[in-house]
């Protein structure tokens, strides 16, 4: 599931504007809007895209033709067997530069143990489609592109291009998706101003308010292995020190470190603008987090949630474990992936030196698996200024966020192109949970409502613009 420029305290205050929706959205019949795309979505998540292998190329071919049939245009690639991407078009009258609608086609791994439906029957029921995919990303992705079909449908006149790109390969790195198109088909992309992607959203609080979150920024990955090496046997004769030996110890050590608390400026925007939502203390010790956390007691309570922790701390986080194929065999090798995410403005280097300081032991190899340059985008841009004005006809605040996790926007991002996450249907944090797990699932009401809200986006969007230039 980021990065640009630096910045101090974001000033969040909110826009007036009329509460009239655009012209052209209220001729739409959103209740049709609404089947259609669940219908959509349904198909969809039948495609089974687990990534590994992949086989994307089947749920590009389905979208594109989707799209062919609504008379937009669309291609699709296929930089290796299997593993496609696609590309659709609605053409703007070219006063401004294109926006990008970003989405991928993978999906993570589903075992039907867990779930009251099976992950790819694309079940419904009391209103939601169950699914692998259905939060990240096909709902999403169905999302983006109705909103081309019903610009094309509808003959809603944009200033600019919109530009549906779904891409291969992203829950492994994206090197075969957003990676290859950035660097072979870039001529398809390099002019867009922005990229619209996933990572951010309308948040319901408990309260029953809403945020808009917008993602300019991700925690980037440096994904590690462990390799240990050490002498081979019978499992009844042990040496004094064996490859697993070290490597439970380097990983001991590792778990028994604390990675130091810092408060970068964007994750400090964040809780700035979230201070507006809370209540008691909270409110001025989220306006100055740095200064909150040396008060011992708050830092306790602050860092015991694991998403305010990750937001201000680099994490490290053993996932795959590799030893002997028999019970009774010592290995000669042994090894672990640590999956670790750091803070903007980190140096994946310096970190990496910091990791082998702590294992301490040189028959413990440590080798970077995936790490990619940290990156934010601006939060002063006409897309935050249109986010803020959508989001004050909700009632609602516009923050910035921070992502613990990384998507593809850091491809874009490094193309010298703006990206934020941002997909306008609304979600608990409880419904959030369900991401990556058991009983995914997307409202057929949130389908058209996200819909309908990137439509008024990409209209507020051109007025933003046009307003700058005035």
């Amino acid at each position: 599931m980021g990065r640009a420029g630096r910045f101090g305290c974001a000033c969040l205050a909110l826009l007036f504007l009329s509460t009239a929706a655009p012209a052209g959205v209220t001729d739409i019949d959103w209740t049709e809007v609404e089947r259609e795309a669940a219908e959509w979505l349904r198909a969809y998540i039948r495609i089974d895209t687990t990534n590994p292998p992949g086989q994307e190329t089947a749920a590009a071919s389905f979208l594109a033709e989707h799209f062919r049939q609504s008379g937009v245009e669309a291609e699709t690639f296929e930089p290796a067997p299997g593993r496609g991407s696609v590309l659709a078009r609605v053409k703007g009258n070219g006063t401004l530069r294109p926006v990008i609608l970003l989405n991928h086609l993978d999906v993570v791994a589903a075992r039907p143990e867990g779930w009251d439906l099976p992950p790819f029957e694309a079940g419904v029921r009391d209103g939601y489609i169950y699914g692998r995919g259905a939060i990240d990303c096909k709902g999403p992705g169905i999302i983006e592109a109705m909103t081309l079909v019903l610009l094309k449908r509808h003959h809603i006149a944009l200033q600019r291009d919109v530009i549906f790109l779904g891409t291969a390969d992203e829950e492994a790195g994206g090197r075969l998706g957003a990676g290859w198109m950035t660097a072979e088909h870039i001529e398809k992309l390099r002019h867009a101003e922005f990229v619209i992607n996933e990572g951010g959203g309308v948040r319901v609080l408990p309260n029953g308010s809403r945020v808009y979150e917008v993602a300019i920024a991700e925690k980037t990955p440096c994904w590690l292995k462990l390799q240990a090496s050490g002498t081979g046997g019978h499992g009844s004769a042990p040496p004094p020190e064996t490859a697993v030996t070290r490597l439970i110890r380097a990983l001991g050590r590792l778990r028994a470190y604390e990675t130091p608390v810092r408060v970068t400026p964007e994750v400090q925007a964040y809780y700035t603008a979230l201070a507006s939502t809370q209540s008691g203390d909270r409110v001025e010790r989220y306006k100055d987090l740095h200064r909150a956390l040396e008060d011992s007691d708050f830092r306790r309570a602050f860092l015991q949630n694991p998403h305010d922790a990750a937001l201000v701390r680099n994490t490290i986080t053993p996932t795959v474990l590799n030893g002997s194929s028999k019970t009774n065999v010592i290995p000669q090798d042994a090894s672990a992936e640590i999956d670790c995410r750091l803070l903007p403005g980190e140096d994946a280097d310096a970190f990496v030196r910091t990791v082998r300081e702590i294992i301490a032991d040189r028959e413990v190899d440590v080798s970077v698996l995936l790490s990619f340059p940290e990156i934010s985008s601006p939060l002063e841009t006409t897309f935050t200024a249109a986010v803020r004005k959508l989001a004050y006809r909700d009632h609602a605040t516009m923050i910035p966020s921070v992502l613990t996790g990384f998507t593809d926007s850091h491809y874009f991002r490094e193309k010298g192109i703006a990206s934020y996450g941002f997909i306008p249907f609304d979600m608990s944090e409880a419904e959030s949970a369900r991401e990556h797990g058991p009983n995914e699932r997307l409202s057929v009401r949130n389908l058209g409502l996200g819909t309908r809200r990137l439509i008024e986006l990409l209209q507020l969007l051109d007025t933003e613009a046009t307003a700058g230039e005035r």
